[in-house]
């Protein structure tokens, strides 16, 4: 059989044994260049053998219907890892950087049929408990208190500075926790994405999760973790501890890599850019632009086939990682179409009955902070050619190593307080229910928190607004 040639060589297909010529998901070359590897792979059809990590194999999705067809296909894939063979057999080292985000736990992104609908019930439940008016209303002051941290400097790293710890500080807020706790499960879900030292990171996460639910349960609050502490699931110890393990991670990491990506795409690509000068456009379709294009989680959900299935010619080995690429399905060249306005059947949430339960939280969270950036700093340009921007190396994220920016300096809009004395940052669960008594009324969750001054109308620094400043306003839909 002849395989399709590539400038590596022939791609064979899954369950070859050639499968060692498996294109490498991690590493400088693909961190930079992704959308060059997802080109080549598609020589293959849309399943494509791969490297995760060295000695890890997979099988990529690269095609948009086949994706569907395995996010959907409850008859045929399933979501327990314990059916990872290699896993099973020893065969992947103890010290895989991949283990963490990989292994079974028990929770709802794992679990399969009555588990999983009673375990995703949880989280669904406590979901629906968050105001969202309060929600918006808390990032607004968040993001005020950070950018006031910058804004008179003139420079920033929009990632290391903002977008990374915006989605940390409302994480906190949203799951009752403390500062500390806070950073100890940023810094460990960080690290289990980049694959360093994956068996500390995850014993970081855990204990830190396991200190939250401590916490939550000797003083209960109006916060997620409370909730799911009296869930009527009732759910066990374990379950817990690892429904807020993926909860949490899915709120921090790709949160902020949806942020800086947008934020970077605005900022350095001309096409997107101009493309707004003909009228305005909400924040919710520019997001979906960029989750078509350039989405933060570009490989993951992993699945397993029950038994060896063919699907066009491609075998499906049961025991192998099937892994969904969301950045080369929503980037499948069948879908290119220049009018995304609107059009939100990408794949970047999942599909199917793993969905990502949050989309809505992810989007208020991800169009309030571009919203108030550019609002504090409507002149705010890259500090470097968008050439010179580098990628953190994993085959799961997309995720910039920094967003170096510059723009006229601006005076704070209220006193920057120090961490610990912060109300974005006290971990108490305290948070408004409404941006504005007239727009959202108080709900039995979300009790008060003081108010900032309200920020003076118009350009923060008094200085005459660029041309293109107008993009504060597109992002807010006006």
């Amino acid at each position: 059989m002849t395989h399709p040639a590539t400038p590596d060589g022939p791609v064979p297909p899954p369950g070859c044994p050639a499968h060692a010529g498996a294109a490498k998901l991690y590493g400088p070359q693909f961190a930079q260049d992704p959308a060059a590897t997802y080109e080549r792979l598609r020589a293959n059809g849309p399943f494509a053998p791969v490297e995760l990590a060295p000695g890890v194999e997979a099988t990529l999705v690269t095609g948009y219907e086949a994706a569907l067809r395995v996010l959907r296909g409850t008859d045929a894939f399933g979501k327990d890892a314990r059916r990872w063979k290699a896993l099973n057999e020893g065969r992947i080292p103890a010290d895989s950087p991949i283990l963490p985000m990989m292994i079974h736990r028990p929770n709802a992104f794992f679990a399969e049929g009555d588990e999983h609908r009673r375990l995703r019930g949880a989280i669904d439940d406590s979901l629906r408990n968050i105001d969202p008016g309060a929600l918006r209303a808390a990032i607004e002051r968040s993001a005020d208190a950070i950018i006031d941290r910058f804004a008179d400097k003139g420079e920033a790293d929009l990632l290391g500075d903002y977008a990374k710890e915006l989605p940390l500080r409302v994480v906190t807020q949203l799951f009752g926790s403390t500062p500390d706790i806070g950073d100890r499960l940023y810094t460990g879900i960080r690290n289990m994405y980049d694959g360093i030292e994956p068996e500390a990171a995850n014993a970081m996460v855990g204990q830190a999760v396991m200190d939250l639910i401590a916490l939550r349960r000797a003083e209960p609050g109006n916060d997620i973790v409370t909730w799911l502490t009296q869930h009527e699931s009732k759910l066990t110890e374990a379950e817990l501890i690892d429904q807020l393990v993926v909860m949490i991670g899915a709120s921090t990491e790709p949160q902020q890599n949806l942020i800086t990506n947008a934020l970077r795409l605005l900022l350095a690509d001309d096409r997107f850019g101009g493309s707004l000068n003909g009228g305005s456009l909400p924040v919710e379709d520019a997001l979906d632009e960029v989750l078509w294009t350039d989405p933060p989680l570009a490989n993951f959900a992993p699945h397993y086939a029950f038994q060896d299935v063919e699907i066009d010619g491609h075998v499906l080995a049961a025991g192998t990682p099937i892994i969904i690429s969301f950045a080369a399905a929503t980037t499948d060249p069948t879908l290119i179409n220049d009018k995304r306005a609107g059009n939100r059947a990408h794949l970047s949430w999942s599909a199917g009955p793993h969905g990502c339960p949050a989309q809505r939280e992810a989007r208020i969270i991800a169009s309030v902070a571009i919203e108030r950036l550019l609002d504090r700093l409507p002149d705010v340009e890259l500090a470097v050619p968008v050439g010179a921007l580098t990628w953190r190396e994993g085959p799961f994220h997309r995720s910039l190593t920094a967003l170096p920016v510059r723009f006229p300096p601006v005076a704070p809009v209220r006193p920057v307080l120090p961490p610990e004395t912060s109300p974005e940052h006290s971990g108490d669960s305290r948070w408004t229910a409404s941006s504005s008594p007239a727009t959202a009324p108080r709900t039995s969750s979300t009790p008060q928190e003081p108010t900032s001054p309200a920020r003076p109308s118009g350009s923060p620094s008094g200085r005459p607004r660029r041309p293109w400043s107008f993009l504060a306003r597109w992002w807010r839909g006006r």
